[in-house]
């Protein structure tokens, strides 16, 4: 324990930390706040000298925004469907790389290579991927058509091409790529997260239950999976945290217009709301659509917590 009369030293130490956080972190939060309560606020006319109102009047634009439902449907949606897919697909991926040992490192290594690139790259290689594409060729009436990478390789079980992310696209089509990409990239931090609470599992379980030739199914229902319940329970509200906050996926795939040329904003979310009206210079709208998200996101995860209270194993 430290003294009181050294308690100085450690303020002293801290107070670099607590200043940046000040600046960076708690003064955001409360010039949100500010901003999200006074009704049309403009930074570009408060410098001007203009008073704003004092009230709930942005939030209410939010609501009544004609496009927000669509804002907030395709941001549960994504999260609906990414966060249980990537979940599983990580946990067993996590489960295979664990019993494999020769090539562990390398096989790691590769799983964990999206998570440190560029996701605004990544999205546009999966737009090539998917995209369909003509050109003249010369300057010749010849016109090249690839129906792309995956219509490609789809092609060769009979399936049709399907019009994934082009004009006229649908939106189930459109969903299912962002699907893909999503499950894709979140993939690289499941699995480290779930490897590592494998190897700290004691191997004295799974050999009392080698002695009791305990079904392999069994074993991960019983063994594995409860005791890595606490990493299960961090991956799922932290997805759900990172789903609320999905903008960059749809950007790099379907580019600033957040969909498909001819029905633009169709795949719009609520960071990609509020990134409109900063760019709108309506700051106090961004602010209210900001906060409306926070309680949305804090709602999710409370239940999570309490949900996960009750099946997670310490």
């Amino acid at each position: 324990m430290v003294e009181s009369k050294h308690k100085w030293k450690a303020w002293l130490y801290l107070s670099p930390a607590i200043v940046l956080l000040l600046i960076f972190t708690v003064w955001p939060i409360i010039n949100t706040l500010r901003m999200a309560m006074l009704e049309g606020y403009n930074g570009t006319a408060e410098l001007g000298g203009a008073a704003f109102n004092f009230g709930i009047g942005n939030f209410v634009k939010v609501v009544q925004y004609a496009k927000f439902l669509t804002c907030l449907k395709n941001t549960l949606l994504l999260c609906v469907l990414t966060v249980p897919l990537s979940t599983v697909i990580a946990l067993l991926i996590a489960v295979c790389l664990n019993s494999i040992k020769p090539l562990q490192r390398l096989l790691q290594t590769i799983f964990f290579l999206p998570y440190v690139t560029n996701s605004i790259a990544i999205g546009m290689v999966f737009a090539t991927m998917f995209n369909i594409i003509g050109n003249n060729i010369g300057g010749e009436n010849q016109l090249i058509t690839t129906a792309g990478v995956i219509n490609n390789f789809i092609g060769l079980f009979g399936v049709d091409p399907i019009n994934w992310i082009n004009a006229g696209s649908a939106y189930w089509a459109n969903i299912t790529v962002l699907v893909i990409y999503i499950v894709w990239d979140a993939l690289p931090f499941k699995i480290l997260i779930f490897l590592g609470g494998l190897q700290s599992i004691n191997k004295q379980y799974y050999d009392a239950a080698k002695i009791d030739s305990t079904p392999k199914i069994r074993v991960f229902t019983r063994i594995t999976l409860p005791l890595l319940s606490p990493m299960v329970a961090y991956a799922v509200i932290t997805a759900f945290i990172g789903g609320f906050k999905e903008y960059s996926s749809i950007v790099g795939i379907f580019g600033e217009k957040m969909g498909p040329a001819g029905d633009q904003f169709r795949l719009n979310t609520m960071v990609g709301f509020i990134y409109d009206s900063l760019a709108s210079n309506q700051q106090g709208l961004a602010s209210a659509a900001a906060l409306i998200l926070f309680c949305i996101i804090f709602a999710v995860t409370m239940v999570n917590l309490y949900v996960s209270k009750k099946n997670t194993h310490y």
